[in-house]
């Protein structure tokens, strides 16, 4: 999927909605244990459910890896399900992958030639010729981590390296990486304050957004300070819709959850009118 679909997305369904599909076998409601394959039945449940309401689905690739072959192919079935039955939904690989030149080429090979993730994250700690093997799938977009939401953020990515924050650093040094048109960047919805700044470096470039929702990210102020003139913004809720309920209501729990976001994000969508 293009930039431009994308965004052509996000008018359409007046949505810049992610849900994280971080599904854990000990949330999700007990009677769907009996299924042969619990993980994608719920994932296709919530997916039927929400498809209207949101513009890209996110499965965090470590809830997958977790129940080993079992998992995988849950994973493997919940993509090719999200390609074929809705292929205008921009899907991410929340997979934190980064490592040297051919490794890399090596994880972009799994996730955008086998799997077809349209996108996936990335560590940039290991610098330039650990990301461009992921920016040279030139129809695929690489999400680097820039400033994100956990506590532990403030160990390194806020620290000064020569009088400048170190996220601000990873984003200014990506913009000259080969293809950095197509990078995108995680930042936390806790750390609205910073957007400002962050939006002077990456002024086009969309920022993917986790920690509304069960975290306690302001979606008013991340629109506030991260929006611009083509949205801009992808922001993510995981736990908050997909365990709305724990019971055999969680498919309407589930949808009435991202209906209310998709309500709020329609809301600010019209201040760009």
């Amino acid at each position: 999927m293009t930039t431009q679909q994308l965004i052509e997305q996000i008018h359409l369904k007046k949505s810049f909605l992610c849900i994280g599909l971080d599904t854990d076998l000990e949330k999700i409601p007990p009677h769907l244990l009996k299924e042969e394959d619990p993980i994608f039945t719920f994932n296709k449940s919530i997916i039927d459910a929400t498809h209207h309401l949101c513009v890209a689905y996110k499965p965090n690739i470590a809830f997958y890896e977790a129940y080993g072959l079992k998992g995988w192919h849950a994973l493997e079935k919940t993509i090719a399900y999200l390609n074929k039955e809705y292929p205008d939904i921009f899907t991410i690989a929340d997979a934190k992958r980064g490592d040297i030149g051919n490794t890399s080429t090596r994880y972009a090979k799994a996730f955008f030639e086998d799997l077809s993730f349209d996108s996936i994250t990335v560590a940039p700690y290991m610098g330039k010729d650990s990301v461009e093997p992921f920016l040279a799938f030139t129809d695929k977009h690489t999400i680097l981590l820039a400033l994100t939401s956990n506590e532990g953020a403030y160990d390194f990515q806020t620290k000064l390296v020569d009088g400048k924050a170190l996220y601000k650093t990873i984003l200014e040094t990506s913009r000259g990486y080969t293809n950095s048109k197509n990078l995108m960047y995680v930042v936390g919805a806790t750390k609205a304050s910073y957007l400002a700044e962050i939006r002077n470096i990456v002024p086009d470039n969309f920022l993917l957004v986790p920690g509304v929702g069960a975290q306690g990210g302001s979606l008013s102020e991340v629109c506030e300070y991260g929006m611009n003139k083509n949205v801009g913004l992808l922001v993510n809720s995981s736990r908050g819709i997909i365990y709305a309920s724990g019971k055999e209501d969680y498919v309407q729990a589930a949808a009435k959850k991202a209906k209310d976001l998709q309500g709020q994000m329609t809301k600010e969508l019209e201040r760009l009118k």
